[in-house]
């Protein structure tokens, strides 16, 4: 199918708005006249990216220019989740630095428009592999894809964020007392069933916290699949989707970009290279990867990342189960992640596993 080819190919695959997505194009053409440069009115034509767990994101087609619109998902939310107005301050901020964004244009924060807050950025083009891993390409496209991976995040915890205006963006120290915090209370919101390996895996984290206090801009979700490359070239054109950006502990963003190398392969999006490291020449060593982003951020490769590991795997399987709890409650984004229920407990599984061999 062309579908099929087109996402293999990294190219984004665009689809009638989802049923329970729908939202008033009038009332959104209406509120933009005006408000979005070049915009003075008239049809505006709305077509849904396909996949993404998480805020529902639209391809606008308004004044003869290409937007992407961003919004929270309908129905009940868990209280600070799909954060659509942190994502268009911390893009604004970023604007023009090291660590390429997309243009954000509007922020509406008037739920009566369309039904729920969003924002208005460019659409930039290029190629986005929802997988974690890089399955297509050459060897060394591969290798230059990592290498631009582990180069942006460094630039992004390099960033003064004090001034780019972003001192209200998040509470400096504690970090990962407050993480391992919010994210046990999101996984008990979400709970539909019992799942030891999450419980004993919060309690861990908790009585594990590191020591080190460190506070950089954290994206909080970046992956391969979260970033825009270029249409022909291996190098990233725009970071993507920072609803779980905060002032944060920067090795917690390096594990969690490093999950790929602890997670065995499996469906698409949440896959990894654990057990098939030579099935795809290219991708660099987890040490390598690390190694490589301390070259760029100027600090020494840390000593050991084991509870940074534990954690970004416990926060995705929150994460992952709050999608399946989404689905059953009727308002997910994709239709396919009412399968997600044996994902987050592969993942919840998977950390306890990491816990208890850090323990030992």
């Amino acid at each position: 199918m062309a579908t099929d080819r087109a996402a293999a190919e990294g190219m984004p695959v665009l689809v009638p708005v989802l049923d329970n997505h729908r939202f008033d194009e009038a009332a959104l053409a209406r509120y933009l006249a005006g408000r979005l440069p070049g915009f003075d009115g008239g049809a505006v034509e709305v077509r849904q990216f396909q996949g993404g767990q998480s805020n529902p994101t639209f391809h606008l087609r308004a004044g003869g220019e290409e937007y992407v619109l961003r919004k929270k998902p309908p129905g009940k939310l868990l209280p600070s989740a799909h954060a659509v107005e942190r994502e268009f301050q911390v893009m604004r901020a970023l604007a023009g630095g090291d660590v390429p964004v997309p243009a954000a244009r509007l922020l509406c924060e008037d739920a009566s428009v369309i039904g729920t807050a969003f924002f208005i950025m460019d659409h930039v083009p290029g190629r986005i592999f929802p997988d974690r891993v890089m399955r297509s390409g050459s060897a060394e496209e591969r290798g230059a894809v990592y290498a631009d991976l582990a180069r942006v995040l460094a630039a992004l915890h390099r960033v003064d964020w004090q001034a780019a205006g972003l001192g209200d963006f998040g509470r400096p120290g504690r970090y990962m007392e407050r993480q391992v915090q919010r994210w046990t209370r999101q996984w008990e919101a979400v709970k539909v069933e019992e799942m030891p390996a999450m419980d004993r895996t919060a309690a861990w984290l908790a009585a594990h916290l590191p020591e080190e206090e460190e506070t950089t801009i954290a994206h909080g979700d970046y992956r391969l699949g979260n970033v825009i490359l270029h249409p022909h070239e291996p190098r990233i054109v725009a970071v993507l989707d920072w609803e779980l950006a905060t002032l944060g502990h920067p090795l917690a963003d390096l594990a969690y970009a490093c999950l790929t190398y602890h997670m065995p392969p499996g469906p698409s999006g949440l896959t990894g290279i654990l057990g098939a490291e030579a099935e795809l020449p290219g991708i660099p060593s987890e040490a390598e990867f690390v190694a490589a982003y301390c070259r760029h951020a100027g600090r020494p490769v840390p000593g050991g990342l084991d509870v940074f590991i534990v954690f970004s795997m416990f926060r995705l399987a929150s994460i992952v189960a709050g999608v399946w709890r989404r689905a059953l409650d009727g308002n997910a984004s994709d239709p396919r992640a009412i399968a997600y229920r044996e994902r987050y407990r592969g993942m919840a599984q998977r950390a306890w596993d990491i816990a208890c061999q850090a323990r030992s």
